[in-house]
């Protein structure tokens, strides 16, 4: 059996590889997706204090430490009983939506972008930030660097820090703005709304013009059909801070609808001993395996899974880009919702829809009179035991779930990362397309290579966030000699 690896696979955050196994006839037997790294959050955090874990948790990774910094305090808001006030919420939410911007920027122009911007089979010394830069132009290079500076400065200005922010705490939020830092954060807001309108048109002209491009979006190599998740507020409308995860079937119909702290009714993880990333999946569907389709638990939390749950956006400018998502690549309407697409390179297009709608959300916010209000914080009450806080991620929900003692000592840590939600749609298309790319005993070239790369790749994944022990780590060493046979096993766990 021939085996070909693809290590360390490229552009994304974090660690990993892959490993593909092919057969005498030179077809794709089996692909693996690894994840070896491990950070271990979960456990280490036992025995700290609750009220650490804000500023803990948003160390977990440098690139989206203001999600786990949110998600967190909102755990803290239920552990305390404490109940944030309004302008609060509008506070963290507003920094929440300056995150995704900035996020949502960064991996169209520097990580998922190049792929199609510079090309596939591109050499990977263009396939990047500086090949996107020649493409487009240095002017677009300054924008996009310009929109991460400011974004990043409301960040600081709101959360106390420009990368790990510190102003979550139970029952609010520790930092009023002044009226000055409003309207700074308005002129900001305003620019978010045009770049994210220029990145669309952008897109229009470098992605959906191209028919090779096209042909990739609807390309039965890039799809499949797995159920949805994604936050949602009282309307349908997707919602990054709040709301109540809804999940739909791969016909579109609503499966289930639930409060986020009853995850563990609904999510169960699975471990498997090759890897460090878990594998989530649908209680009431079951565990079938790598497997898409209507019978298999697998199921996808990503900006397209977002779009695919929804009945609506919250915004106009938003509102017009998701019926023109869903016009170009949809087939009708279920429930008064689109029906789902099942095209996993619309994951980019969907990633900038919500990078409009983060904008337009962010300008309303700071234009909110309440913003500037000094009421930041209810005062916490006796320890429940129990607290979950939720949030969407750039990269899907984001669940932290802590227990604590009396005093306030944690007991249990349980993390469901954006990413985590997604390994097995990700193994799931990155076997799939191994399978239709290398065949036959082909000569693998680069190029193929990498549109294997960009099947896990548009998923945006944090395995830096996303690889944590549950329970017992299980290992085993196999020692083989120079034939392949067994001679030495020593197993734990």
């Amino acid at each position: 059996m021939t085996r070909i690896s693809i290590d360390p696979i490229t552009r994304l955050e974090g660690h990993g590889k892959i490993e593909i196994f092919l057969d005498a006839a030179g077809e794709v037997a089996e692909a693996f997706f690894q994840v070896p790294e491990l950070r271990g959050f979960e456990q280490f955090c036992v025995g700290r204090m609750a009220e650490e874990m804000p500023l803990i948790t948003n160390r977990i990774c440098g690139v989206c430490p203001e999600a786990h910094h949110m998600a967190a305090s909102k755990a803290l808001d239920a552990l305390f009983a404490a109940d944030p006030p309004p302008a609060a919420k509008k506070l963290r939410e507003l920094l929440y939506c300056a995150f995704f911007v900035t996020d949502h920027t960064t991996h169209f122009y520097a990580l998922g972008g190049p792929d199609f911007i510079i090309g596939p089979d591109a050499p990977p010394a263009e396939r990047n930030m500086l090949g996107v830069i020649r493409k487009v132009g240095l002017d677009v290079g300054k924008e996009v660097i310009a929109c991460r500076a400011r974004n990043h400065q409301v960040i600081k200005t709101v959360g106390g820090r420009s990368i790990h922010p510190v102003a979550g705490i139970p029952g609010g939020w520790s930092r009023p703005i002044s009226h000055a830092e409003r309207d700074e954060i308005v002129a900001s807001a305003r620019k978010n709304v045009e770049f994210a309108r220029f990145t669309l048109k952008l897109f229009d002209d470098l992605v959906l013009k191209n028919p090779v491009y096209r042909e990739l979006l609807g390309s039965e190599t890039y799809t499949h059909r797995t159920y949805y998740m994604g936050l949602v507020d009282g309307e349908g409308r997707p919602n990054l801070y709040d709301g109540t995860v809804r999940v739909v079937s791969p016909d579109g119909s609503e499966l289930s609808r639930y409060h986020p702290d009853q995850y563990a009714e609904q999510i169960a993880e699975r471990v498997v001993p090759w890897s460090y990333l878990k594998f989530p999946y649908l209680k009431k569907v079951g565990w079938q395996g790598v497997v898409d389709g209507p019978g298999s638990g697998v199921y996808t939390a990503s900006p397209l899974s977002r779009l695919n749950v929804a009945d609506k956006m919250a915004t106009p400018l938003a509102q017009q880009e998701f019926e023109r998502f869903f016009d170009t690549l949809g087939s009708g309407r279920t429930g008064g919702r689109y029906l789902p697409v099942h095209s996993r390179l619309a994951t980019h297009w969907a990633r900038l829809v919500e990078l409009l709608y983060a904008a337009e959300r962010m300008l309303e916010l700071a234009l909110d009179p309440e913003i500037t209000s000094t009421d930041l914080r209810a005062k916490p009450g006796p320890v429940t035991g129990r607290g979950v806080g939720c949030v969407e991620a750039p990269r899907g929900i984001l669940t932290h779930h802590y227990e604590a003692d009396q005093r306030g000592v944690l007991t249990r840590v349980n993390l469901i990362v954006g990413t985590t939600n997604n390994y097995a749609p990700m193994a799931l298309s990155i076997k799939k397309a191994a399978s239709r790319i290398i065949t036959g005993g082909k000569v693998v070239e680069e190029g193929m290579l990498n549109r294997i790369e960009m099947a896990f790749r548009l998923y945006d994944p944090c395995l830096s966030c996303a690889t944590h022990a549950f329970g017992k780590m299980p290992l085993k060493v196999t020692v083989r000699d120079a034939s392949g046979a067994v001679v030495h096993e020593v197993e734990r766990g």
